[in-house]
């Protein structure tokens, strides 16, 4: 006999995954796709309330709150950076799995537990690692009103479909540098073509005069090359 809670189980995951990979298939940028992680949180992982993603800068240790489903989230990711510890936090720097069944008894984190029993009504939290790189991690993090919110079905369904955002986050990610890396080729060709016609010199020529005044400004060459660009064809007035 086929265990209900099992299939409920696979068939939620199955369903997050399933929105999540059409998100990236359709060209969503990376805030599109933050969004529907946290929608998809919501809607599918039993006894979510509220669900946020909260980014880690490792250098700066700086964080930032994204995709928040409701103001509360943004509040306990701010108490969260204000005391300087917390679940969601854990979960990014640690590469691990954080769930607290009752703020009220919790002894975990006791900072960030009194800030959060005073200015909100949440009770419960499970958060997820969602990716970790060389500057920065991310956590994806679920929250209720209830105490007890989150089984370990539910437990179960967030891990799996944390391991899916973070990949339609990661492809949504190379999505958008791949047309940043695309859209600069372009402008520096725009501006090798201005180069070569004004000077009246090849193509080789006008690249590397492009990359002396890159090294002698400190600047990108592609945003040299956008500068020239722009200069000799200045973007028109919408208003006029």
């Amino acid at each position: 006999m086929v265990d209900n809670q099992g299939n409920e189980i696979h068939i939620a995951i199955a369903n997050l995954a399933r929105g999540l990979h059409n998100s990236s298939l359709a060209g969503s940028d990376v805030d599109t796709v933050l969004e529907s992680i946290t929608a998809g949180a919501v809607e599918h992982v039993g006894g979510t309330m509220y669900a946020g993603i909260l980014l880690v800068e490792k250098r700066k240790k700086k964080t930032q709150s994204v995709a928040a489903s409701d103001p509360v989230v943004e509040k306990l990711d701010a108490i969260q950076m204000d005391v300087g510890e917390g679940p969601c936090l854990e979960a990014a720097w640690e590469h691990t799995t954080f769930r607290l069944d009752d703020f009220t008894t919790e002894k975990r984190f006791p900072k960030f537990i009194a800030e959060a029993m005073a200015q909100t009504s949440v009770k419960s939290s499970l958060s997820f690692e969602l990716y970790s790189n060389e500057s920065s991690m991310g956590a994806l993090n679920l929250f209720s009103d209830e105490t007890n919110a989150f089984s370990l079905a539910a437990e179960e369904t967030g891990l799996v479909y944390a391991t899916h955002a973070a990949l339609a986050l990661y492809r949504a990610r190379e999505k958008e540098h791949f047309t940043s890396a695309l859209a600069s080729r372009d402008v520096i060709g725009q501006a090798k073509g201005m180069i070569m016609e004004r000077f009246n010199i090849d193509s080789l020529q006008a690249f590397e005069l492009l990359r002396k005044l890159s090294q002698d400004s400190n600047t990108p060459i592609a945003d040299i090359a956008r500068q020239l660009v722009d200069t000799d064809h200045p973007a028109r007035d919408s208003s006029a």
